[in-house]
């Protein structure tokens, strides 16, 4: 038998084959091409390589390897720099020597480790999806307070004028006003025929709104005035562009959502929506393999706690070492899950009157969300409060 291991790069990986004794039986590199997997592929065949080590579990590297039917063995980076020590105390980064480690510690530790499993091509669009609408959103939040930042100098009477800055209503304002010359101009009836034309849904009048503006100060008029202006138009078209491609993704994981097999596991869960199921859903996946117990996941969501013992010492801390996506996704939702379900709220609170804070009470809450959750995705069956019997235990107690 014959393992190996892949040190992955941006532009060649390193391929280490070794034997039953741990000797390495060829050493080679490959460019990030087309070729170069087929080369690799090639050399694991050619030895009859029994399983690969690696350490990222996507991208066109592990796709190759799936494609050739070897199992693949995710080693994270940080345990690939623990695991140096084993083969001296120097612990330098060597890409060459790190396939060598990655090969080694697949023959020796291999019952210790976890065969990746993959998602469907759907789920993987989906968790795609979701990433980049939270990428843009962070975008347009910076986006937002550079315009925010801008308008305290340029225009300080439109800064709070509407609830959002981001909101239709506000970016349509500073499209059209977009100097204090022309905040100048206003008038009460100009600024409610406005109104009018954009369907201002607000309970604020016209000459409420007018008020807010001439009440606080006054930014440059002139040229000067003119100059920023263009700084205005610029930044509410960065603004309404990143608005718009949200609102687009949002659309598009919708329809993603609706369509996976999975959607209905997520969708019934308190205050999910549909992007925040679909968030769940991406983030957790759909390989059942790769979660074989509740504490499982809320290992890698970064809910479980940490303990560390050493004689008479035992401390418990916060998870550092999870997926930061799936520990995001899960307690955003837990967060707000209490807001609509009376045993998410009952779990919260306790935990907070125990003195923990609100990021520590939202990760209990979450922990036992995904015990609730693992059940749920692993038996097919969607979440029904109707059958929750903690949760329906609580209302008979209100009862």
């Amino acid at each position: 038998m014959r393992w190996a291991g892949v040190d992955w790069a941006k532009d060649d990986h390193v391929v280490c084959v070794v034997d039953e004794a741990g000797r390495v039986v060829e050493r080679v590199t490959v460019t990030h091409k087309a070729a170069g997997l087929a080369r690799m592929v090639g050399v694991l065949d050619r030895h009859e390589v029994d399983a690969v080590g690696i350490e990222r579990g996507d991208g066109p590297v592990v796709d190759a390897l799936l494609d050739a039917g070897l199992p693949v063995f995710v080693i994270a980076p940080g345990q690939v720099k623990a695991l140096r020590g084993r083969y001296g105390s120097a612990g330098n980064k060597d890409d060459r020597f790190d396939a060598f480690v990655l090969a080694d510690v697949v023959r020796t530790d291999r019952a210790r480790l976890t065969p990746l499993c993959t998602d469907r091509d759907d789920t993987v669009v989906l968790r795609r999806l979701s990433r980049a609408r939270k990428d843009v959103i962070g975008h347009r939040v910076a986006a937002a307070n550079q315009l925010r930042a801008h308008l305290d100098t340029a225009m300080p009477g439109t800064v709070g004028l509407f609830a959002d800055l981001d909101s239709p209503i506000s970016l349509a304002f500073l499209a059209v006003f977009t100097s204090q010359d022309a905040l100048d101009r206003l008038t009460e009836a100009r600024l409610a025929r406005w109104l009018a034309r954009q369907r201002y849904s607000g309970r604020t009048s016209a000459a409420v709104l007018l008020a807010r503006i001439r009440s606080a100060p006054r930014g440059p008029q002139g040229p000067a005035g003119a100059g920023l202006a263009g700084i205005t138009v610029a930044l509410v078209a960065i603004l309404q562009s990143l608005v718009a491609q949200i609102k687009a993704l949002s659309t598009q994981i919708g329809e993603a959502f609706d369509a996976h097999p999975d959607a209905p596991i997520f969708a019934g869960l308190p205050k999910a929506g549909t992007i925040r199921a679909a968030r769940l859903l991406a983030e957790i996946g759909d390989a059942r393999g790769r979660f074989p117990t509740p504490n499982a996941m809320a290992c890698l969501a970064g809910a479980a706690p940490s303990t560390r013992q050493s004689g008479r010492s035992k401390v418990v801390t916060f998870r550092w070492s999870a997926d930061k996506h799936l520990r995001d996704a899960v307690c955003d939702f837990a967060a707000d899950s209490r807001h609509a379900n009376p045993w998410a709220a009952n779990l919260y609170h306790r935990a907070r009157e125990r003195g923990h804070t609100h990021q520590h009470a939202v990760r209990i809450l979450a922990r036992a969300w995904l015990t609730v959750i693992w059940k749920c995705w692993t038996t097919n069956t969607p979440y029904e409060q109707d059958k929750h019997g903690q949760l329906q235990l609580i209302l008979d107690q209100r009862r």
